[in-house]
């Protein structure tokens, strides 16, 4: 694993920071590293206006100093900057300081850095460098530094945030009371959990990783050889995709999916389902759809095996139809939902029943929950992927609560020992032995209907390619949805966010792996 896999909640924070003060690195060499490395990072993105005749002028930084060691790293960052050339003045308000942090008080105050400790005396600035309160923070943010925070966050000025803004709980991203709206966050070390939390969004801005040299040993000390939460990255991705192929390969060894989706009313959910299949190069693809919109499929994926099903009154499929001398067991995974309605339910029973890796989605997991027969899940011997979103996994799973998503998709993979992918802003998926993986990289264009849809095709192809190469089945599900979103965010550079529909971002996932 990489650095940029890590995740940490504070706890495990604490203890790795403990492990490497404890062998011997002082504290104020490791603020005074991650102080320079924030600063070299800022001048990098706050340009530093030439100063005019007479010592004026230059771009105009407000440091905002907290009592503890996040303080103290902020107050380094208003050292660097002031010996660069940057008009820098610091804001602390805190009558007791932690014994470093109040060194490098003192220092910057000799050095004739404007300080201030009430509101009203602070002049203007450009930017504001966030150094309140670092990771651990469990209490409310309340009084003079509730009415601080609203303050800057009401000046508008760019907030640049060390760690993490402040305010925020590490582990769930949840806003204590008040907390920092960052337009940048540096957070240090390893990404905290709660950076990661769907809640925090609207308060991290840009975030990115300051590797100050923690060494894997003391990583692996506290988090063990195999970490229970992780952020997807491409290299997982890549690894899990069996790139490249083999060169003696044929169709046969690149997996058979099944999909079984569409009605008459839902033919679209059908066609984006097909094409996400398409695009993960699985060797063959059956469709099972309603009789009455097969001309419809055999359109627009002309290389799929079309299959032509008895339908109900109301179009949805009735039962299953497939060729002669098939049956479900000659697929090497089933994905079923997107399109089907609920008046498919049979369909459903069906496949539950079956021995072949199957992925529920959609309409899929409406059903699910309908019959209350969520717990069943656990009877099936081959692997069950579920991917609802937030409404979906609220029907199946009402007794969890999703105010902490890691831990939501942990108790729901638990109870059903499938593995569950939360859709969202930053989705989280969790096999049952609690494994989590996180995908921290998404856009707001992807939140269009059909997308869903395509996100089930293309994890059901590269399920059935990869399900008998000994890959784990989450991996599998962490690069379709990382993929997924990558489509949209190459999309959006050239569409905008408001020009990615479901059938846009198809043409767009295979320039993801071209750009790998």
């Amino acid at each position: 694993m990489t650095k940029e896999q890590f995740v940490v909640t504070s706890a495990q924070m604490r203890d790795i920071e403990g492990r490497i003060f404890a062998a011997g690195m002082p504290v104020a060499a490791l603020m005074e590293k991650v102080g320079r490395l924030i600063s070299v990072c800022l001048q990098s993105i706050i340009p530093l206006r030439p100063l005019f005749q007479g010592g004026l002028g230059g771009s105009n930084v407000g440091i905002l100093a907290g009592p503890g060691h996040n303080g103290g790293d902020a107050l380094v960052v208003a050292r660097e900057l002031h010996f660069q050339g940057y008009q820098v003045w610091i804001y602390q308000p805190f009558t007791k300081l932690k014994e470093l942090t109040s060194q490098h008080f003192k220092y910057a105050q000799s050095l004739e850095i404007p300080c201030f400790t009430e509101l009203a005396e602070l002049p203007s600035c450009d930017f504001l460098i966030d150094g309140l309160f670092g990771f651990g923070l469990e209490r409310e943010i309340t009084g003079n530094i509730a009415e601080a925070i609203n303050h800057f966050n009401d000046w508008n000025k760019p907030i640049f945030s060390i760690d993490l803004p402040s305010g925020l709980h590490t582990d769930t991203g949840e806003v204590l009371g008040t907390a920092i709206k960052a337009n940048y966050t540096f957070c240090l070390g390893l990404w905290k959990q709660g950076l990661l939390q769907e809640q925090a969004l609207e308060y991290i801005g840009k975030a990115e990783l300051i590797d100050f040299d923690i060494p894997l040993a003391d990583i692996h000390a506290i988090l063990g050889e195999f970490p229970k939460i992780k952020r997807i990255t491409k290299t997982t991705v890549f690894d899990t995709l069996s790139l490249p192929l083999p060169p003696t390969t044929h169709k046969y060894k690149s997996g058979h999916l099944l999909l079984i989706c569409g009605s008459k009313r839902y033919a679209g959910g059908a066609i984006l389902t097909g094409l996400g299949a398409r695009a993960s190069g699985v060797g063959m693809l059956s469709i099972a759809v309603p009789e009455s919109i097969k001309p419809l499929l055999v359109s627009h994926l002309p290389e799929a095996l079309i299959i032509g099903c008895p339908e109900t009154e109301t179009g949805a499929i009735s039962h299953l139809q497939l060729p002669p001398k098939t049956d479900l067991s000659s697929f090497n995974a089933i994905a079923c939902g997107p399109g089907l309605t609920t008046d498919a339910t049979p369909i459903i029973e069906q496949v539950i029943n079956s021995d072949v890796p199957l992925i529920l989605d959609a309409d899929g997991l409406n059903i699910l929950a309908q019959l209350g027969t969520v717990a069943t899940l656990i009877k099936r011997q081959h692997p069950t992927i579920l991917t609802p979103h937030t409404g979906e996994f609220n029907r199946l799973f009402p007794d969890i609560e999703v105010k902490d998503r890691v831990k939501a998709v942990q108790e729901a993979a638990s109870q059903t020992e499938a593995v569950v992918l939360l859709k969202g802003a930053r989705t989280a998926i969790s096999n049952p032995q609690g494994v989590v993986w996180i995908n921290s990289e998404s856009t707001p264009a992807l939140a269009r209907g059909g997308s869903g849809d395509v996100l089930t095709g293309l994890m059901g192809g590269i399920l059935a390619r990869v399900v008998n190469k000994q890959v784990n089945i989450e991996d599998v599900v962490a690069a379709a949805s990382w993929w997924h979103s990558q489509g949209g965010i190459l999309a959006v550079k050239e569409r905008t966010e408001l020009g990615v529909d479901a059938f846009t971002l198809t043409q767009y996932l295979m320039r993801v792996l071209c750009d790998m």
